[in-house]
């Protein structure tokens, strides 16, 4: 009897793909949950120091994937930067766990954040199995379950932490990552159904809804800083170093509660619909913080930040699918995620200065103004509640799917 969920070859993939980002999430999150006290009070850096490490790293998620983007159009071949991206993120907890500075702190940020060249293959399979009924519902499901993994994640790092030291966690954070790298390779194929000549990505192939949704994008990419801030601001307000990873837990539970409805809510309502309610989340976060910094007032902060994460990073991939012409939907998601990431580098580096020498909320309120800007474009950029749907599955030069029998 096949499950309702399994019951086609693509639904096989979504969820072979979503078991991979749990196992992948639970290691990386054992991790980010305790990374800014790591940074702060093993190695003793700075918040402008903390920025730039956080800033790199965002930077190197974006050359990445549009690397691996473009060469999986050009090769036509997926897999190869998905299980190389799994590995790459366990390795690179290996170094955390050795890092006696900040030079191999970033370097191994670095070899963590390369190793996310895995998403954009990932998302343009997805895309790809997928129609325009239940795109955003796919890549919701791939969103709950990444949230999920960093859920069980930071509940595991929470109860390591009061018998084990950071770098020993860090260690055998690096386990579900491998575990996930082989399950890719184990059960996940290629199958090439013809070729045809890929010709490359040009900015003259590009609509104009797609130039301007990447503009607002990098500018509310400039407003987003690392999460680490928020969760230094909550450790100068009084939570300790064992409760500021529940705050992460919070965090991470809110965007897994709401990726997946809001995704399916993006199929219906529209994409700049929900988009739109993401920036809003992130605004209600920052002003909570500026107008309260009691122990409630916090903790709704963190969940509220969780909701624009599952809204924003949900329904910003599904979008650029759907906007990107069609052979070429890896390249204009790489394309999409260098730019933004890019922008990524100067929002934590920013935020860490005015951090320092500007007082606390001064990031806060630098933030929210970009954040005013980036709504109000959204505005002009086309997409109601349908847009255009990629050819199905059968119809693609390339598609990947589990060795499973039907």
């Amino acid at each position: 009897m096949q499950l309702p969920f399994f019951k086609t070859k693509a639904k096989k993939t979504i969820w072979t793909f979503a078991l991979v980002s749990f196992l992948n999430d639970f290691g990386a999150d054992m991790v980010h949950s305790l990374w800014p006290m790591f940074l702060t009070q093993v190695l003793g850096l700075d918040m402008a120091v903390l920025g730039l490490i956080d800033g790199m790293g965002d930077a190197t998620i974006s050359i990445s994937q549009a690397f691996s983007g473009y060469l999986s159009d050009r090769i036509r071949r997926r897999k190869v930067f998905i299980w190389t991206g799994y590995l790459l993120s366990a390795v690179s907890r290996f170094g955390f766990a050795i890092a006696k500075g900040w030079p191999m702190a970033l370097f191994s940020k670095l070899v963590e954040r390369s190793g996310k060249m895995r998403d954009t293959p990932r998302d343009a399979i997805a895309a790809e199995i997928s129609d325009g009924h239940d795109r955003g519902g796919n890549f919701g499901i791939l969103r709950t379950m990444d949230d999920f993994g960093a859920v069980c994640g930071v509940l595991v790092s929470i109860w390591l932490v009061k018998f084990l030291p950071l770098r020993t966690i860090f260690v055998y954070a690096t386990i579900p990552s491998i575990i996930g790298a082989i399950l890719v390779l184990v059960f996940i194929r290629e199958q090439h159904n013809g070729y045809t000549i890929y010709e490359g990505l040009h900015w003259k192939n590009l609509n104009k809804s797609f130039k301007w949704f990447l503009a607002l994008s990098a500018l509310f990419s400039i407003a987003s800083f690392s999460y680490s801030f928020l969760l230094i601001f909550a450790q100068k307000f009084g939570f300790t170093l064992v409760e500021i990873p529940m705050l992460y837990l919070i965090y991470m539970a809110g965007a897994m509660v709401a990726s997946y409805p809001l995704g399916h809510l993006a199929d219906i309502l529209g994409r700049r619909i929900v988009i739109l309610m993401g920036f809003l989340f992130w605004a209600a976060t920052l002003s909570i913080l500026i107008l309260s910094q009691g122990t409630i007032a916090i903790v709704l902060a963190f969940l509220l930040f969780g909701f624009s994460k599952g809204a924003i990073e949900t329904v910003q991939r599904t979008f650029v699918t759907e906007l990107a012409p069609q052979s070429h939907v890896a390249s204009a998601l790489g394309t999409f995620k260098l730019v933004v990431g890019l922008s990524a580098l100067p929002a934590s580096l920013i935020a860490g200065l005015l951090w320092d020498s500007m007082g606390i909320f001064a990031p806060f309120h630098f933030s929210l103004t970009l954040t005013a800007i980036a709504s109000i474009m959204l505005v002009f950029v086309d997409g109601g509640l349908q847009t255009t749907a990629l050819a199905p599955i059968a119809e693609h030069p390339l598609s990947i799917v589990p060795p499973v029998s039907e």
